[in-house]
């Protein structure tokens, strides 16, 4: 995939990620791209350990959902850590 191919895809990815966790009101655009490209590395780092097989690099449904579920995942960790601990 191409760079401008990376951006559209890891921008759709971070920004239903962000509407699914409901973070999309706190971050814009160049967030929801780079949380959406670092969760399809998480996402596919998941996979390739859940299902024992290796990384495909395609544009397509399975590998949307698996950046989708690896943003998210993302998402989870950086808000459990910036909430205040009382």
């Amino acid at each position: 995939m191409g760079l401008l191919t990376w951006l559209i895809f890891g921008a759709l990815a971070g920004w239903v990620a962000s509407l699914i966790m409901g973070t999309s009101h706190r971050q814009g655009c160049l967030m929801n791209i780079i949380v959406g490209i670092a969760g399809a590395f998480v996402g596919g780092f998941i996979m390739q350990l859940a299902t024992g097989r290796g990384i495909i690099i395609g544009f397509d449904l399975p590998s949307f959902l698996v950046a989708v579920v690896g943003a998210i995942v993302l998402l989870a960790i950086f808000g459990a850590a910036r909430r205040p601990r009382y």
